[in-house]
């Protein structure tokens, strides 16, 4: 049985196809917007394929296999101040993934980003508390979809890439593809040099300590899947968030890969939200609390080896001196006790994380795939207990 959910009357008069429609079914003529669901077998509402706007003919052949039976596309964009850009970011999305559904979360706006953003056609809510942490925190917990596609309103990503991500997430079956950022060779501008030193040194210290990473680990164009997506704690407030995701993804031994894409300049009218030396000194100090929670041994063990170094070098410099009653040999017992205090945390600390792995992989893999349909909710919800299990 098809399931249609519709926000107000249509009018459906059939029409031939046209040559790039994204799939060859006719067309029908929509006076209201029509939000598919799809059947429990799989297959697509005529009238909701019809909605599909025509590729761009360069991308026309990956633009084909989009959006496929039984899966949604939704597109996310986190905005603050982004009234300049936010109508060329939506319109081109649309065009980009014409079945996708557009969020806008304004997040505490002073212009008219929320109004310019309706006016393009995306869908658009408001999150108060500031930060692009909080505002993700809401967008995960609220959209329902299959596939996630994050960007930010600053018309610096290319949305034309955006097909090309989301068919590597689905043919690889990945639950992450990160769009790793080139800079334009007109726009040299487009990537400021504090910013690059930035985001190498904080994506080194993820390698570093986490063993592994993204090469643009603080890139914010994004392909996740919905497992990831309904997974993933979002426990950071601000820039913090790709941090997040990357060590999230590491933990979790989740698939995922890097496509490398352009990123351009922003317009002149239009500022960065981002401030080099507050927000990176926030990141790097997030990355050491993401250490101490998902690396308690490595991070602890360093703390012995300070510890026990230091203890070493007082016990040197004392020059066999040392009596319970000398300066020196407090210092050096004391160290070499918190030592040791150091290395029992880290061992249970360590033993309590690999607990938490194996539930939160549990949590995982609970999550489906796809959205659950309404009839499915609705079955769920009104079948006896002893059923369910």
């Amino acid at each position: 049985m098809t399931i249609y959910h519709e926000s107000e009357e249509v009018a459906l008069q059939p029409t031939a196809p046209g040559p790039r429609d994204v799939c060859a079914v006719p067309r029908p003529q929509v006076s209201a917007r029509v939000i598919p669901v799809f059947d429990t077998r799989g297959s697509m509402p005529a009238h909701s394929v019809g909605q599909a706007r025509s590729f761009a003919a360069s991308a026309e052949p990956v633009a084909a296999r989009l959006p496929q039976p039984g899966r949604s596309v939704a597109v996310l964009l986190p905005c603050r101040n982004e009234e300049v850009t936010i109508n060329k970011v939506v319109r081109d999305f649309q065009r980009s993934l014409p079945a996708a559904e557009i969020y806008v979360y304004d997040n505490a706006s002073t212009d008219r980003t929320a109004e310019v953003a309706a006016a393009a056609g995306a869908v658009v809510r408001s999150v108060s508390q500031p930060g692009k942490g909080n505002v993700l925190r809401r967008m995960f917990a609220d959209i329902e979809a299959s596939v996630y596609v994050l960007a930010d309103g600053d018309d610096t990503y290319d949305p034309t890439a955006a097909p090309e991500l989301v068919r590597r997430l689905v043919d690889a079956n990945l639950d992450m593809v990160v769009a790793t950022r080139l800079e334009d060779q007109d726009d040299v501008n487009a990537y400021r040099r504090g910013h690059r030193r930035g985001n190498q040194l904080l994506t080194q210290s993820v390698h570093w300590l986490f063993g592994a990473g993204s090469s643009d680990m603080l890139s914010g164009y994004r392909v996740l899947s919905r497992r990831f997506v309904k997974s993933f704690p979002a426990v950071s407030s601000g820039f913090e968030s790709e941090t997040e995701m990357t060590v999230h993804a590491l933990d979790l031994n989740l698939p995922f890969e890097e496509v490398a894409t352009s990123y351009g300049e922003r317009p002149a009218d239009s500022s960065s939200k981002l401030r080099t030396i507050p927000d990176g000194l926030k990141i790097l100090t997030f990355i050491l609390r993401l250490c101490k929670d998902y690396r308690p041994l490595r991070f602890f063990g360093a703390h012995v080896v300070a510890c026990w170094s230091a203890a070493a070098f007082a016990v040197f410099i004392a020059d066999g001196q040392l009596h319970a009653w000398t300066p020196l040999a407090f210092v050096a017992a004391t160290l070499t006790v918190l030592g040791m205090i150091f290395l029992l945390a880290g061992i249970i600390l360590d033993s309590l994380r690999r607990n938490r792995r194996e539930v939160k992989r549990m949590l995982y893999l609970a999550v489906r795939m796809h959205p659950a349909e309404p009839a499915d909710r609705l079955s769920s919800s009104t079948r006896p207990l002893a059923s369910r299990a």
